[in-house]
């Protein structure tokens, strides 16, 4: 059970790194626990309430901070939220993070790592390749930055960890902060993350 308290994870790194994956991962688990949560995935949130948007930074803020007001919306009336966005410039992030505290609520960042190489490896659809040649131009991680957590609450290594390690330490981080109660369960073993998908584009 959790306490009256709202959260939102706030999972941030760069397209095709895991954030989904982990998202959908961690949603399971806390389901396991009796734990409802709503996901805000980036690519959705786009589809569904920033259609029209492109990918200027102006856009790419309008549709984090439009994240970020539905997951303060949630969190400070008690729901779990979990937010899955590349999210690539730390004032931003840390704008969702004050305005989801100031209600109350808590902000936990993730800090989903993976290099560069390993995330061409698993794009199917050769982008990172284009773009590590120039072929695209304002790729976030490659020709447009992405400005990774100084101090996230979380850092997890997809090319190191199985999905179960990385979200066993998101579990943890929330027991510590008392927004669950310690399980005792036991943990089973998954495999690596190995991602096929198109990387996200905001």
């Amino acid at each position: 059970m959790t306490s009256h308290r709202g959260f939102t994870v706030w999972f941030t790194g760069l397209s095709g790194a895991g954030k989904t994956t982990l998202a959908t991962a961690l949603a399971t688990k806390l389901g396991q626990r009796r734990v409802k949560v709503e996901i805000l995935d980036g690519d959705e949130v786009r589809t569904n309430l920033s259609k029209g948007l492109g990918f200027s930074k102006e856009d790419r803020d309008t549709n984090i901070r439009r994240i970020g007001y539905v997951s303060c919306l949630l969190a400070r009336n008690g729901a779990g939220v979990i937010a899955a966005a590349i999210s690539p410039y730390r004032e931003l992030r840390n704008e969702v993070r004050r305005s989801i505290e100031a209600e109350g609520a808590a902000f936990i960042e993730v800090f989903v790592q993976c290099p560069i190489d390993m995330l061409a490896e698993r794009d199917v659809k050769g982008l990172y390749k284009k773009a590590l040649a120039g072929e695209i131009k304002e790729f976030t991680g490659v020709s447009d930055p992405y400005e990774a957590p100084i101090d996230p609450e979380v850092v997890v290594e997809t090319d190191r960890e199985t999905i179960e390690e990385s979200t066993n330490k998101i579990i943890q981080e929330l027991e510590r902060q008392r927004l669950l109660r310690t399980s005792q369960a036991p943990v089973s073993s998954q495999p690596a993350i190995q991602l096929t998908g198109v990387p996200e584009a905001a």
